[in-house]
Formats: C-alpha cells, sequence, structure tokens
C-alpha cells in the first residue's frame, strides 16, 4: 500500500513513516500543499494523509486540488486544529475521514485499511 504524507511538521513525518512502514506501507512525503500535489502525480498513493496548517498551500486547498486531478482520491485530514466546523469544511472539501491529533495508533490504521478496502 503507498501512502503519502503531506505535513510541514518534520517530526510528524518521522512519526507517520515510522508508524506506517512498521505496517508493510510504501511511504511518501511532502512537506508543504504545494509539494503534496506534485508528489500525489508521481506516486499516485492508496491514501494521503494530510495536515491542515501548512506554507504555500494549506490542506484543505491541497485536498481540492488532489481531487481535481484524481476524483478517487483517499484524503484522511490529520490535525491538530479542533477548530469548531473545520471537520466539516474538510470533509465538504472530498476529505474522506478527518482525525484529531493526538489520535491512537490501531485508529489510522484501521481508517486507512476502511478506506483501501472501499
Amino acid at each position: 500500500m503507498r501512502i503519502l504524507i503531506i505535513d510541514d511538521a518534520p517530526e510528524m513525518l518521522r512519526a507517520f513513516r515510522d508508524i506506517l512502514e512498521a505496517h508493510g506501507c510504501e511511504v511518501h512525503a511532502a512537506e508543504n500543499g504545494e509539494e503534496g500535489l506534485a508528489r500525489y502525480a508521481e506516486t499516485k498513493p492508496d491514501v494521503v494523509l494530510m495536515d491542515i496548517l501548512m506554507p504555500k498551500l494549506d490542506g484543505i486547498s491541497a485536498t481540492k486540488k488532489i481531487l481535481d486531478i484524481d476524483p478517487f482520491a483517499k484524503i484522511i485530514v490529520i490535525s491538530a486544529v479542533g477548530k469548531s466546523g473545520l471537520d466539516n469544511e474538510c470533509l465538504l472539501a472530498g476529505a474522506k475521514k478527518f482525525i484529531i491529533k493526538p489520535f491512537k495508533i490501531k485508529d489510522l490504521l484501521s481508517s486507512i485499511d476502511s478506506l483501501v478496502a472501499q
């Protein structure tokens, strides 16, 4: 399974990479939304893990642009920002799931598996 992580925090990229590679995933990473768009086109991932607050292109805009490229993209937004209505805004933009940090690893893996199975 190919996973693309789009997050501007290097420690989150490392943590996601460690977790996902330990579960047999091929992991690709991008540090902002613009880079994420380019990496999406290169890697054609099964699932994207998307942060919201990033430089150059925020997660909601990046989600919309990825879905313009591939309407079947499976995007999970993972954010520490718990602003009221943000989850709904992300889902309206086309994300399939919204997870608030901190999260349980088993919940993340379960969300990824359920999306891939669809």
